[in-house]
């Protein structure tokens, strides 16, 4: 299926991302652990000496050239050149009536490393890595013998270096795999595949196929989908094709559909949030306005008759979940409210007294703050439809009259409330210790286009 939510990763984000996994790779091979080593070799007018390598210690390990490239269809390969390193250790010589020991010091230079990573996810839909292929070539290996028979030693060095060089090449390989399965697959996996929102919802950020790779980018596509914590059900439609532009500014970008926009409507009108009373008590005091039947009186004359100087209450409800469309414009939509208004008898019973069902535009603005989508929204005024008589307790409201008063009760309290909740925010898939900073917002026809440069902050 489409995906409802796209993150895309730039070449310059990548190399982040590999300078930070260089550094820790370097950290693995300079504690590279090497088997002890021994043999026996035959010396012109010595004979038969066998000799024994021990205690190999690594003092460090330098990885000064790499680069990173997105393979299509295929994941991503680490090139490392030039790399050195430099151990040290002890041996031991024996030949006729002859017993020895010392210790070396070998240079390693010229390393060359191929890596492959192979990307893909699991059940949980979390993103999974793997190293398909590794290649380790040593060029240049220089052992040093010091010790009486250190000259010994230095006839036969080419036999010890060579075996030096495959056991390090080996452990090279061994270590890169054990450091992508346990450093990497790890941090992966603190990818939030669903996030809980609140008491209601959650985001489902699952990958819904394997991370692509293309020539200039790592792209994953995820469901982008909000779902009610009470009852999950199916979306009764499904998410369009996004478009990404071919724009590499930022190390990562972020495609928010309309898909995933609407299905937070449909799983907060499910979980019954998309209800909202309006008191007195809520309308600011600079208002001037109470909500009581004498000030609708001037509209609807039975209410002072029948109803005289009472409080009264609107409630606001959606009959069905609000939808909206994003363009190059912006994101807009026109929700439908049912205002249902009540009469406060002194005992506090209800009575319903009429029902308008109103249209309103509504326009968004969105930003990025703290690794969260936040918002604000904007009204503009009600278009009242006919109204519904409420049980026959009152006649047909003049709508037009009624239209300022509403836009005056909700814009005094249901939009702050609102954008309250909306700068609250929503969490975007980010990688544990990722922080986004240099946000860009801009609207394309179908989604909502977030870019950002990456700040990883270490433990």
């Amino acid at each position: 299926t489409n995906p409802g939510f796209m993150v895309r990763i730039t070449q310059a984000g990548l190399d982040y991302a590999h300078q930070h996994g260089i550094a820790i790779l370097e950290k693995e091979l300079a504690q590279l652990k090497l088997p002890d080593i021994s043999g026996d070799s035959r010396v012109l007018r010595v004979g038969k000496v066998h000799y024994e390598l021990s205690r190999l210690r690594l003092r460090d390990f330098h990885l000064p050239y790499s680069r990173i490239t997105p393979i299509s269809n295929e994941g991503l390969q680490v090139s490392i050149s030039n790399a050195f390193a430099e151990l040290d250790g002890d041996w031991r010589v024996k030949f006729l009536f002859v017993r020895d020991h010392g210790s070396f010091n070998l240079k390693v230079e010229n390393v060359y490393i191929k890596i492959t990573l192979r990307l893909g996810s699991d059940t949980t839909g979390k993103p999974t890595t793997s190293t398909s292929d590794c290649s380790a070539r040593i060029s240049k290996v220089r052992v040093l013998f010091s010790g009486r028979f250190g000259w010994l030693y230095n006839l036969f060095h080419s036999a010890i270096e060579s075996r030096l060089r495959k056991s390090l090449e080996q452990k090279i390989c061994d270590n890169v795999v054990k450091s992508v399965h346990s450093d990497l697959q790890t941090y992966l996996r603190t990818l939030p595949v669903t996030a809980r929102i609140d008491d209601k919802t959650g985001i489902d950020y699952s990958l819904v196929a394997p991370p692509r790779a293309t020539d200039q980018s790592l792209d994953a596509a995820l469901k982008g989908e909000f779902y009610s914590l009470a009852h999950r059900s199916t979306v009764p439609f499904s998410p369009l094709p996004l478009a990404f532009p071919s724009d590499h500014e930022r190390m990562v970008y972020f495609g928010a559909s309309s898909y995933f926009f609407n299905t937070a409507g449909i799983a907060y009108h499910k979980a019954g949030a998309l209800v909202f009373e309006i008191t007195e008590a809520m309308i600011p005091k600079d208002v001037g306005f109470k909500l009581d039947t004498s000030v609708f009186s001037a509209f609807i004359p039975q209410l002072e008759e029948m109803y005289p100087n009472m409080s009264m209450k609107f409630r606001l409800t959606a009959p069905t979940a609000p939808f909206l469309t994003i363009g190059p414009g912006g994101i807009l939509f026109q929700p439908i409210v049912d205002a249902q208004a009540y009469a406060i008898l002194p005992n506090s019973s209800l009575v319903p007294l009429f029902l308008l069902s109103l249209v309103r535009n509504v326009s968004a603005v969105i930003n990025v703050r703290s690794g969260r989508i936040v918002g604000s929204l904007d009204v503009g005024r009600y278009r009242g439809e006919q109204p519904l008589t409420g049980q026959g307790v009152v006649g047909d409201v003049s709508v037009r009259m009624m239209q300022s008063l509403m836009n005056v009760l909700t814009s005094s309290t249901l939009l702050p409330r609102l954008n309250a909740r909306l700068d609250e925010g929503f969490p975007l898939p980010l990688l544990d210790r990722i922080q986004l900073s240099n946000i860009l917002v801009r609207f394309h026809q179908n989604f909502l286009l977030l870019g950002a440069d990456v700040h990883f902050q270490p433990r």
